[in-house]
């Protein structure tokens, strides 16, 4: 009955859930809205100056907040409710595009002016990114999670295909001041659709993580969850070496095709319908080819993209080489989101998503950045012959950073919470975790070795200063020993494991630990706070006079 009801589920498909269906729709404006302002400020900042440098550093102001902010926005994601996040911070973006409009009507627009009010924008679409991507799973069942982030990825392409087209309509018919507005205003409906969503959420036993601490436990888990971390660099280091073409595209417009904001918009709306067909086509080629397969072929096809771009003067070329190079590119960027999401449970979700932003914007931005100063010093086209080149030698970092196998994780059941004497309160600590084992020395090697499973385990769900010892006088006892913060820090670690690790763990001790031979030992590291101060005072937690 179970599988049944996940099929039914399935074929309805995620736009029968009203609440996803109405952010989804409402989403498509909101994606538009930072694309259409993309090209009105990179035509605008082209009006003002000739400098490819500055022409490319609007990419860069729009995109370098992502990398900045993506993991303390995951790690807000986490700990928060995910709902008021994203008004917030959507609230922030379509009030920096008010204001910029604004400036932009009364004259008092400069290339500085412009960078600084495109960040703090970013800044606004930065936050909200791993709240907004991140609850889609809370806005459907389990089995449409992953038809769910494929329509996000068709919306955003959606407004990719249209909003640059629309973008050049606008600021030809109305100058970048119409652009900043229409902006302002399209980020509205999508406000209004979370203001709507009454998300349910499940009631936590433990206070939210402190924000440091937060973002610690994000880069924690990410460092130590090889997969996740193979991905992300992959797609950073991909990302700088293809970013030259978001930022020197309004000058391939005006230098290379002799065209305007007219061309330049068709020239956007050629990439969006590109990465449209790519996102429509992304789901069928995955279930067909590798997924290593496809990041490869989106790497060289956008590598071979660009060096036609740079060669070419003829819009009838130029524009089949782009159509190809936004679908390419977004089969690349599509099969790595669904792996980065489907890859972690949900306690890191958000902030494994803010790694998956700020390694792409990351890199598109240093990109953007880096190849506009090559571009400056060497030409718009040389930067383009040079990046297509590196870009199809990225396509080697496959034999570095693998793409990891595709598997929807499961979470754990959970382990109560344990017994203890001591009035311990959430912020006591640091707690000193100790576990005894005895081990048949025949199999120490296959224990050492499946410890070190266990060891990223324990880390990335939240210990620090893991040690294996052995016992010098018996070689059939080992000593595990790990540390937490705080109290509530190894309580979350007992919420967080994986079905998987829990079941490796099972699978362990069953196989290499005697039944009789584990023995767990926890300690609080500052004990000061748990014995009385003076004699007649009180044992925390007890009567007087106990």
């Amino acid at each position: 009955m179970r599988a049944t009801a996940a099929a039914v589920e399935r074929e309805r498909g995620p736009l029968s859930v009203p609440a996803f269906r109405a952010i989804w729709t409402t989403s498509l404006l909101g994606n538009a809205a930072l694309l259409i302002l993309g090209v009105g400020a990179s035509w605008a900042m082209t009006d003002m100056t000739s400098s490819p440098r500055l022409v490319a550093a609007v990419q860069t102001a729009l995109m370098l907040p992502v990398m900045l902010l993506s993991m303390a926005a995951g790690a807000v994601a986490d700990m928060y409710d995910r709902r008021r996040v994203v008004l917030a911070a959507l609230s922030l973006a379509s009030g920096g595009a008010a204001l910029l409009t604004l400036l932009a009507a009364a004259g008092l627009v400069t290339p500085g002016v412009l960078l600084v009010a495109c960040f703090l924008i970013g800044c606004g679409v930065a936050l909200a990114g791993p709240s907004w991507q991140g609850s889609a799973a809370e806005q459907v069942p389990p089995p449409l999670v992953a038809p769910a982030i494929a329509l996000n990825s068709i919306s955003y392409n959606v407004a990719r295909s249209l909003g640059p087209a629309a973008g050049g309509v606008i600021v030809k018919a109305g100058g970048a001041v119409a652009a900043f507005g229409a902006a302002a205003i399209l980020y509205l409906p999508l406000i209004a659709a979370f203001f709507a969503w009454r998300r349910v959420r499940e009631p936590s036993r433990l206070p939210p993580e402190r924000l440091g601490y937060a973002i610690g436990g994000g880069l924690r888990y990410i460092v130590n969850a090889p997969p996740v971390r193979a991905l992300l660099v992959r797609l950073a280091l991909t990302g700088l070496l293809a970013g030259s073409l978001s930022g020197l595209m309004p000058l391939v417009v005006r230098d290379i095709l002799g065209g305007g904001a007219g061309v330049y918009g068709l020239m956007l709306g050629i990439i969006g319908a590109g990465a449209l067909t790519g996102a429509l086509t992304a789901g069928e080629l995955r279930r067909r080819y590798p997924n290593e397969w496809l990041v490869r072929a989106g790497t060289a096809i956008t590598g071979s993209a660009y060096l036609v771009v740079a060669l070419s003067p003829s819009l009838w070329l130029t524009a089949p080489a782009l159509f190809a190079m936004g679908a390419a590119w977004m089969v690349f960027v599509t099969v790595m989101n669904i792996g980065v999401q489907l890859l972690v449970p949900r306690w890191v979700a958000g902030r494994a998503l803010a790694g998956y932003q700020a390694a792409i914007m990351g890199g598109l931005a240093l990109g953007s950045w880096s190849w506009g100063q090559v571009a400056g010093a060497f030409g718009v086209a040389q930067a383009l012959i040079v990046s297509g080149v590196v870009t199809l030698g990225a396509v080697l970092l496959g034999r570095w950073f693998p793409m990891p196998r595709e598997a929807t994780v499961e979470e754990g059941s959970g382990l109560a919470t344990p017994a203890v004497a001591l009035a311990l309160t959430a912020r006591s600590g640091p707690i000193t975790i100790e576990i005894g084992y005895r081990v048949d020395p025949a199999r120490a090697r296959e224990f050492y070795t499946a410890m070190q499973e266990v060891r990223l385990i324990r880390k990335r769900n939240g210990a620090y200063q893991w040690l294996l010892s052995r016992d010098v006088a018996a070689p059939d006892a080992w000593l595990e020993r790990y540390h937490y913060l705080t109290w509530a820090d190894y309580l979350r670690q007992r919420d967080r494991r994986t079905a998987e690790e829990e079941a490796f763990e099972r699978d362990m001790l069953a196989r290499l630990v005697h039944p009789d031979g584990i023995v767990v030992r926890r300690w609080l590291e500052r004990p000061f706070g748990s014995v009385r101060w003076k004699d007649e005072t009180p044992d925390p937690g007890q009567p007087a006079g106990v």
